[in-house]
C-alpha cells in the first residue's frame, strides 16, 4: 500500500513538474512579443496625445495593457494560487475619448501596468523560461551521456564536464540525474517566482490602501446620503399617508362622540369611515415596513423574498435560487433592494414580456443576474436607478455589470462578497 502511494506521489510530482515547465515555456514565448508590442503602442499613443490622435489610440492601447495584465493575474491565481488584486477605476462607457483618456491616465493602476511591461519583457521572461530550462537541461545531459550527440572537434561540455569518453559520459549522466531531482523539486516553485514578481509590480501595495480609502470614503458618503434620503422618504410617507389618516380617524371619532345620542345613523356612518381609515392606515404602515425591511426577508431569507417580490410584478418572472445558507442581514437587505430596483427598471423601461432572475453563491461571492427580453439600451448613468444600485452594492464591495445592446436582451449582473451561514 505504501509502495503504491509513493509511486503515485512520484507520478503526480512528475506530471506537475512537466506541466509547470510547459506553462513556463508558453509564458516565455508569449511574454516577450506581447510586452514589447503593448509598450511600444502605449508610448507612441502617449506621444501623440498633443496632436489629438493619441486621444483615440491611448484608451485602446491602455485597454490592451489592462487585458494583458488581467490575463496574467488570472493565470497566476489558476496555475500557482498567487492572488493579485485589481484596483482599476471605472471608465465611463460611451464617454468622449478625452474623458476616457483622462480617467485612465489618472488611475494609479494604469501606471503600474505600464511600468510592469519592461519588467515583464526582461525579468519576467527569464523567470518564465527558467522552469522549462531546468527540466530540459537534464534531458540534454542524458542524451549527451548516451552518445546521441557527438562533436568531432573536441569534447562536448555539459555544464563543467567535458564529455569525451565512458567515464565522463557517466559523470554527465550522474550530473543530469542530480539536476533532474532538483527540477522535480523546484520547477513548480520557480514558476511561482514569475507570478510573485508580477504581483510585486502589479500589486497595489500602499496604493491599494489609498485606493481602498478612496472607495470607502465614496461608498460611506453614498451610504449616508442614501440613509438620509430614506429617512426623508419614510417621514414623508408617514406624514402624508398613515399620519393623515389617523388624524382624520381621530376627528371622525370625536364627531361620533357628539352625534352618538343626537344622530345615531350619522354616528354609524362616521364609525364605518373611521374603520376604513384605520384599515387603510394599517395597509400603508405595512407597505412602509415592507419598504424598510420586508418581513419575509427577515423570516425566510433572500431567495423567498425575491420570489415574493417577483409574484407582485405585472410581468411573468422566473426565479432560480441556489443558496445553501443565508448571508448576513445587511448583505441580504442590500441584495434584495438592488434586485427590487433592477426589476422595477425592467418593468418600467425595458418593454419586456418576461424576466429571469438567478441567485447563487460560489467562491465566497453572492451572484445575482436579472435578464429580460426587452429592447435593451440600459446604461449605468448619473441619476439612473442602476447608478443607485451600483452605489448600494459598493457599500459592501459589490460590483454591478450591465450588458444591454440595442434590441436586447438586457443582462444585469450583481456580485457581493459574503459568506453563508
Amino acid at each position: 500500500m505504501n509502495t503504491h502511494s509513493k509511486s503515485d506521489d512520484r507520478r503526480t510530482r512528475a506530471r506537475e513538474t512537466a506541466l509547470a515547465a510547459v506553462r513556463g515555456l508558453v509564458l516565455a514565448l508569449s511574454v516577450l512579443p506581447f510586452s514589447v508590442v503593448f509598450l511600444v503602442l502605449t508610448l507612441v499613443s502617449l506621444a501623440l496625445i498633443p496632436l489629438g490622435i493619441g486621444l483615440v489610440t491611448t484608451p485602446m492601447a491602455l485597454s490592451g495593457v489592462r487585458a494583458l495584465a488581467e490575463t496574467r493575474k488570472r493565470l497566476a491565481a489558476e496555475w500557482c494560487g498567487v492572488r493579485i488584486a485589481s484596483a482599476y477605476r471605472p471608465v465611463p462607457s460611451g464617454a468622449w475619448p478625452w474623458t476616457r483618456t483622462s480617467v485612465m491616465l489618472r488611475d494609479p493602476q494604469t501606471w503600474r501596468d505600464v511600468r510592469w511591461l519592461p519588467v515583464d519583457m526582461t525579468a519576467g521572461f527569464v523567470t518564465a523560461l527558467v522552469p522549462a530550462l531546468l527540466l530540459l537541461y537534464p534531458l540534454e545531459g542524458f542524451a549527451v551521456a548516451a552518445g546521441l550527440w557527438r562533436v568531432e572537434d573536441g569534447p562536448y561540455w555539459y555544464l563543467f564536464v567535458p564529455v569525451q569518453g565512458t567515464w565522463t559520459a557517466l559523470a554527465a549522466a550522474v550530473l543530469a540525474a542530480a539536476l533532474l531531482v532538483v527540477a522535480l523539486r523546484y520547477t513548480s516553485r520557480l514558476l511561482t517566482v514569475h507570478f510573485t514578481l508580477t504581483r510585486a509590480v502589479l500589486g497595489t501595495g500602499i496604493g491599494e490602501l489609498t485606493e481602498r480609502v478612496r472607495v470607502l470614503t465614496e461608498t460611506r458618503q453614498d451610504a449616508v446620503d442614501t440613509s438620509a434620503a430614506e429617512l426623508r422618504r419614510i417621514e414623508r410617507d408617514l406624514h402624508d399617508g398613515a399620519q393623515a389618516r389617523l388624524v382624520a380617524m381621530g376627528m371622525d371619532l370625536g364627531t361620533v362622540e357628539m352625534l352618538i345620542e343626537r344622530d345615531p345613523a350619522q354616528a354609524k356612518r362616521l364609525l364605518a369611515q373611521a374603520r376604513r381609515n384605520s384599515a387603510e392606515a394599517l395597509e400603508e404602515l405595512r407597505d412602509l415596513v415592507r419598504g424598510i425591511h420586508p418581513p419575509v426577508l427577515a423570516e425566510r431569507g433572500l431567495g423567498d423574498a425575491v420570489r415574493a417580490l417577483a409574484l407582485r410584478l405585472p410581468l411573468p418572472t422566473e426565479v432560480t435560487v441556489e443558496l445553501p445558507g443565508r448571508a448576513d442581514a445587511p448583505v441580504e437587505s442590500a441584495a434584495y433592494f438592488a434586485v427590487s430596483e433592477v426589476l422595477t427598471n425592467a418593468v418600467k423601461h425595458s418593454g419586456a414580456d418576461r424576466i429571469w432572475v438567478d441567485l447563487h453563491h460560489a467562491d465566497g461571492m453572492l451572484r445575482i443576474t436579472v435578464t429580460d427580453n426587452g429592447k435593451g439600451g440600459a446604461t449605468v448613468g448619473a441619476g439612473s436607478g442602476l447608478a443607485g444600485v451600483e452605489r448600494r452594492l459598493g457599500t459592501f464591495d459589490g460590483v454591478l455589470a450591465v450588458s444591454s445592446p440595442a434590441g436586447g436582451p438586457t443582462l444585469v449582473t450583481m456580485e457581493m462578497p459574503c459568506a453563508l451561514s
